[in-house]
């Protein structure tokens, strides 16, 4: 007989959403063994429930999947992809209520969910919500320097509707990239929103701290605004796309009582691809991009997609 199981914080929550439907909504979740082990490579059965205004309130949609988890323990999933066992996946309205995700597991495989874990839909995604208002509140068109999404606009999409902003402040004090483990994380991706999926594999890999904090645990773990979908940028983020808006993000936060991105080096969650004992950093003085050991001490600035 299997240990009891648990899904460790770290999730990762997208929206996907075609112009045909039916819309999807991309989760992703880490899960570990009583003993704080990954659950790896293994076929976990889920049922996930969308519940409506209060984290025990009414199931609007449930549905069920039956999925692997990878080496690190991760399990991806489309919710609205599933087989449904009540609601309207397409019928939810978005605009006028809180929603709540649920995810009950089996670790064996089937419907003998022993593990449930909650969390709260806290940024409503844009395309249900605009798909089912009326009115649509984020039709608000966002601009680089907006004090806005719990932090300072730095990359907006063409549609001026979504894009990243970086957190008011440092996390903590310096901190070091990993927990201590010498192990490859696949923390590696270099892209725009890249970061988001490294932290997710960062800490996949890293566990929960064990009470020592780290550079991507402090960024999945940071909440401003009641937003808690926070991350480690990755090297191309802070590279090019934080630093050349350097002057106008410093302003904005100097005009919003946050604090201004220092003379130290930042931690980025893109991981050394030749070692696994080393990460890149980025120092916004120069412009200089680095290699060093994960046990360095290191700046850590959070960012969010919007």
């Amino acid at each position: 007989m299997k240990k009891i199981f648990k899904i460790v914080v770290a999730l990762l929550l997208t929206t996907n959403v075609w112009a045909q439907s039916p819309e999807k909504i991309s989760y992703q979740a880490v899960i570990r063994d009583a003993d704080n082990a990954l659950l790896s490579d293994e076929i976990v059965g889920m049922q996930i429930s969308i519940l409506k205004t209060s984290s025990a309130g009414t199931a609007v949609y449930v549905e069920t999947q039956t999925l692997p988890t990878n080496v690190n323990g991760l399990v991806s999933l489309e919710i609205g992809a599933g087989t449904l066992v009540s609601g309207d996946f397409t019928s939810i309205d978005w605009a006028n209520d809180s929603y709540f995700i649920k995810t009950e597991i089996d670790p064996e495989g089937g419907t003998n969910y022993t593990i449930t874990g909650t969390s709260q839909l806290l940024s409503v995604p844009y395309a249900l919500h605009a798909k089912t208002a009326e009115t649509v509140a984020s039709e608000v068109k966002y601009e680089i320097g907006d004090f806005a999404q719990g932090g300072i606009v730095f990359y907006v999409d063409a549609s001026g509707k979504h894009g990243l902003v970086i957190a008011m402040d440092d996390l903590e004090n310096q901190l070091p990239w990993n927990d201590g483990s010498t192990t490859r994380t696949m923390g590696d991706a270099n892209g725009l929103y890249a970061g988001s999926r490294n932290t997710t594999l960062i800490i996949a890999n890293q566990g929960a701290g064990n009470g020592n904090s780290y550079a991507a645990y402090a960024c999945a773990n940071y909440k401003k605004d009641e937003l808690s979908d926070w991350y480690l940028p990755s090297l191309f983020e802070l590279n090019y796309w934080i630093y050349p808006q350097l002057d106008v993000i410093n302003a904005a936060l100097s005009d919003n009582e946050g604090t201004v991105l220092s003379t130290s080096n930042y931690w980025s969650s893109s991981q050394d691809t030749g070692s696994p004992t080393q990460s890149h950093w980025f120092n916004f003085t120069n412009n200089n991009t680095g290699i060093s050991a994960n046990s360095t001490l290191y700046s850590v600035r959070a960012i969010r997609r919007f």
